[in-house]
């Protein structure tokens, strides 16, 4: 018995005419939401329409959900390929299980697709997305524990999480082993990785503002920082998983993700010191409010409508009529000294 711990949800969904809606599938919609929301206010405030965020999220969420599906599949083959493996449950993303390196990696190919149809640079668009990312991950995290699926090792930490022995079908198949008794509590890797996560989102926010990152350097530094987290938390987890060396694959991933992302943070960072001068590829800049030039355009005859600085007139005339001017001067001039 223990004085604290952290129960897990006997709810995991609700159906609706003969249809499951999972809460696992709820955290990955809630996620992918807030993501949204913030990457448009980041976009907006660069200078980006909001339109191009919609027009971006419609290649980069469903080839990021793909990605992040084969990575699961293929860096945990027992359950689909192995001798009591089933391959019905590779589409069933509900049960759990999305890669977040396949999901970046496709889903940064659909961006780029995106991006390149809405005539924006991809970088801007990462580092505007890099921190809503993060954010989505933090709370996706949330659908393993209505799942009681990817916990730690065993603890007696007063936050340790119960997970049920016991299901309507027998034994948990998400339970560990028999050399667990029931009652073991686990560390609750989920509520590590959700609260590595939001603050890495506020981190985030404060270095792409206090250093004036840009040209994808938010984007590595989101990089940088998920995977630091990821090993440490990876190597607490205790499911089924490839071992390489003697270490979980996805800390070995996690080990070279960084290293590639503090290399290209470097790089970039050495060749970039400014935000970039548009969110647009060269000449895909958006056109010109209409209403703006002919409020600008209206002003400028005001200007001269009313006399106001013969400079500001003489400045936008063409040469022509500048040579125009000077021949009525001349007339003018010969005309007072016939009168005198």
């Amino acid at each position: 018995m223990y004085l604290a711990s952290i129960p897990s949800p006997g709810w995991s969904g609700f159906s609706i005419g003969g249809f499951t809606v999972h809460a696992y599938a709820l955290c990955i919609l809630a996620g992918i939401g807030a993501a949204l929301w913030l990457t448009n206010r980041r976009w907006k405030a660069r200078g980006g329409k909001e339109d191009h965020i919609w027009d971006i999220a419609i290649w980069a969420i469903p080839l990021g959900i793909i990605g992040g599906r084969l990575y699961h599949v293929f860096s945990s083959p027992d359950a689909y390929f192995g001798p009591d493996g089933d391959l019905t449950l590779i589409p069933q993303i509900w049960r759990g299980g999305l890669g977040i390196w396949g999901a970046v990696v496709l889903g940064v190919v659909g961006a780029y697709i995106g991006a390149r149809r809405c005539g924006v640079r991809l970088p801007a668009f990462l580092d505007a997305a890099a921190p809503g990312i993060l954010l989505a991950q933090g709370i996706g995290r949330w659908g393993n524990w209505f799942n009681q699926e990817l916990f730690g090792a065993p603890t007696t930490l007063p936050w340790g999480l119960q997970i049920d022995y016991l299901t309507d079908g027998g034994i948990n198949p998400n339970w560990p082993g028999p050399q667990y008794t029931e009652g073991t509590l686990f560390h609750p890797t989920f509520l590590y990785e959700s609260i590595w996560n939001v603050i890495g989102v506020v981190l985030l926010l404060w270095l792409g503002s206090k250093f004036r990152l840009a040209w994808g350097q938010v984007f590595w530094a989101y990089v940088c920082y998920y995977t630091l987290g990821r090993v440490w938390i990876e190597a607490l987890r205790i499911d089924d998983a490839e071992l390489v060396l003697g270490l979980r694959l996805n800390v070995w991933t996690s080990i070279l993700v960084f290293a590639l992302g503090a290399a290209m943070f470097y790089l970039s960072r050495r060749k970039h010191r400014e935000i970039e001068p548009s969110v647009y590829l060269p000449g895909r800049e958006p056109a010109t409010d209409s209403a703006s030039v002919d409020e600008s355009t209206t002003d400028s005859v005001d200007e001269l409508a009313t006399g106001r600085g013969d400079a500001l007139r003489v400045a936008s005339e063409p040469q022509l009529s500048r040579r125009a001017r000077r021949e009525a001067d001349q007339k003018q001039g010969r005309g007072h000294a016939s009168d005198g």
